[in-house]
């Protein structure tokens, strides 16, 4: 093959895009920061290049930090390109083609935490893209007693250390290994995987000191390599195809976008099409902004225009009409293409993310359409419907929409990553819809489910205040007080709660006999409104005439409303005392014996 050939091959060969992901504190930021830290040490100030919203590491620097691991002859792909902004916020963000736009990810999880909630979430979105991923079992140099080998390759500084250091190690490998298979995902360590497209390989490596880093870069290049190279080929001069990172104001430029490119090339003056809160922008590329190097950063002047950019690669680009940009939008080149095509296409991938809303539900606000994706998915599993749906700030019509629901527990903003603008603010102070925010989308969903088990506790116990209770007492022997008018006798409490002004009956076989109505209480000659299972008390009972219809010894109960049996039964049951249930349960048999279909 000669030169211009391998030249020509390797310009149709993109990037591949990687994403950092995993719980927050695990050591995402770090991990980025050390690549792109070894890679400016490694190299000189042209090592890596900072784009907007990612940083490309060239073949010949990951070979340089991969030492042994990374021979560049071995390789046709020009490197890695690395997104910047660590977490799934940017990982939802990035869709292209309906996938994710990472072609490949690197889930971080911390060696001695193990799978956390976010692990799990973060797990559940690379299932759904069918994202190939690796693990980063990070922070290996805590491990008791560890005898530190900066930036040496995992089995070289694993030979370095104690017996004790390898097992406490081991031990907590395996159990992330053990949690990946809990997940439905075959693992094992990545020298151990003979095939990556059915294991998941687990890299040992700590952010800190670069061990197991250089093994993390040639696992990235080798999976690559093998198994995306036909998604890597595209045609580098054909018209720019991307994603919205971000939509953010620059001084002298108003809106504009950072955009992940992963086909073809953008030029200054070409007519795009991008996703917009209320359809497909069609406008005219006004400027191309790269980041100038670090050496030469000024506020005034943090960007150096350029005519033309080509995939994979961030940037920053200026054009009218941006401000209803959404990020996770499809942003696309026209170029000889037709418009109206090319607006349908941008349409198609949107809808494809469009969310199924309900007649009555909550309204949920995100940052990224893929979040607002991600959020939905999180809602439907855990049956919470949605009424609105959208990418953007808490604004005031939010806050109108989510006044006029119906039920309490959908009066609720649910805000992800997300500002609430300053009207909207005032809005919400004066109205009963409650906001909930949050930048971890199981946090928020946990918030609002707290806050739905208060309410119906708060109303159960409303209800219980209204409703009529279960209650089984025995009038005690030899405390007759008062024959009639009303009779007073002492009693004991045998189940349930004994309320005032509550009616009293007597059983015969399967049938009650209403004898009173109870119109006083006292413990120990206090007045009080009522009294537990357990108590001794006398009461006053309207009606009978203790040696007719009530006598010493009788076993009396207080007569349920079916209406208030059924309530107690099918909803309540888990909210009152176990001996209140049993008089509850005795209740309905009695009953259910002569109508089996009573209080149902």
């Amino acid at each position: 093959m000669s030169d211009t050939d391998t030249q020509g091959h390797a310009e149709t060969l993109r990037t591949p895009i990687v994403a950092v992901l995993g719980h927050v504190d695990h050591g995402k930021t770090t991990l980025l920061d050390k690549i792109r830290g070894s890679a400016v040490s490694e190299g000189e100030a042209g090592a890596i290049t900072q784009h907007i919203g990612a940083t490309a590491v060239p073949l010949e620097t990951v070979s340089q930090m991969a030492g042994s691991l990374v021979n560049p002859d071995d390789f046709d792909l020009p490197g890695l390109l690395f997104i910047d902004t660590p977490g799934h916020h940017s990982f939802t963000t990035l869709r292209s083609r309906g996938g994710a736009l990472a072609d490949i990810a690197v889930l971080v999880v911390d060696v001695n935490d193990g799978f956390q909630p976010q692990t799990l979430e973060a797990l559940d979105i690379l299932q759904r893209t069918g994202t190939p991923f690796v693990v980063a079992a990070n922070k290996i140099d805590t491990t008791p007693g560890w005898n530190r080998q900066d930036g040496e390759p995992i089995q070289k500084t694993y030979e370095a250390q104690s017996k004790q250091a390898r097992k406490r190690l081991d031990e907590n490998l395996y159990k992330i290994i053990g949690n990946l298979s809990d997940e439905g995902f075959s693992a094992d360590l990545y020298w151990r995987v003979q095939n990556f497209t059915k294991n998941i390989g687990v890299v040992p490596l700590s952010a800190i000191t670069g061990e197991g880093i250089p093994d993390l870069l040639a696992v990235l290049m080798g999976l690559s390599q093998r198994y995306m190279k036909e998604e890597m080929e595209i045609d580098v001069d054909g018209p720019g195809k991307g994603t919205v990172l971000e939509v953010k104001e620059e001084k002298g430029f108003g809106a504009t976008l950072d955009v992940v490119l992963y086909d073809g090339t953008v030029k200054e003056d070409e007519t795009i099409v991008v996703g917009g809160a209320n359809g497909p922008i069609v406008t005219e590329v006004r400027a191309i902004l790269q980041p100038r190097p670090n050496a030469e950063i000024r506020t005034e002047k943090r960007f150096n225009r350029v005519e033309s950019v080509s995939a994979a690669t961030g940037t920053k680009i200026a054009a009218p009409d941006l401000e209803d940009a959404m990020a996770g939008a499809p942003v696309r080149v026209v170029r000889d293409r037709d418009l109206d095509e090319v607006i349908a296409e941008v349409e198609a991938e949107l809808a494809g993310i469009e969310v199924d809303t309900a007649e009555q539900g909550v309204v949920v606000k995100a940052d990224t359409l893929g979040s607002l994706e991600a959020m939905a998915n999180a809602l439907d599993e855990a049956e919470v419907p949605i009424v609105r749906a959208e990418v953007g700030d808490v604004a005031p019509r939010d806050v109108s929409i989510a006044g006029t629901a119906r039920e309490d527990e959908h009066k609720v903003i649910l805000g992800f990553n997300v500002d609430v603008l300053p009207d909207a603010k005032k809005e919400l102070e004066n109205s009963d819809v409650r906001l909930f925010k949050h930048d971890v989308i199981y946090q928020l969903i946990e918030d609002y489910d707290e806050f739905i088990t208060e309410r119906k506790r708060e109303q159960q116990e409303t209800v219980l205040d209204k409703i009529v209770r279960p209650c089984r007492f025995r009038i005690l022997e030899d405390h007759v007080f008062r024959q009639n008018n009303p009779a007073v006798v002492g009693v004991e409490v045998l189940a349930g709660t004994i309320k005032n002004n509550q009616y009293v009956v007597k059983w015969d076989g399967n049938e009650t006999t209403r004898v009173g109505q109870l119109n006083g209480i006292q413990e120990q000659g206090e007045d009080v409104s009522q009294a537990r299972a357990g108590k001794r008390v006398s009461v006053a009972i309207d009606g009978p005439t203790v040696g007719r219809q009530i006598d010493e010894g009788d076993e009396l109960w207080i007569d349920l409303p079916e209406k208030h049996a059924k309530i107690l039964e099918q909803e309540l049951s888990s909210e009152i005392p176990g001996d209140e249930l049993e008089a509850l349960q005795s209740y309905l048999d009695k009953k259910r014996r002569r109508d089996p279909f009573w209080g149902k």
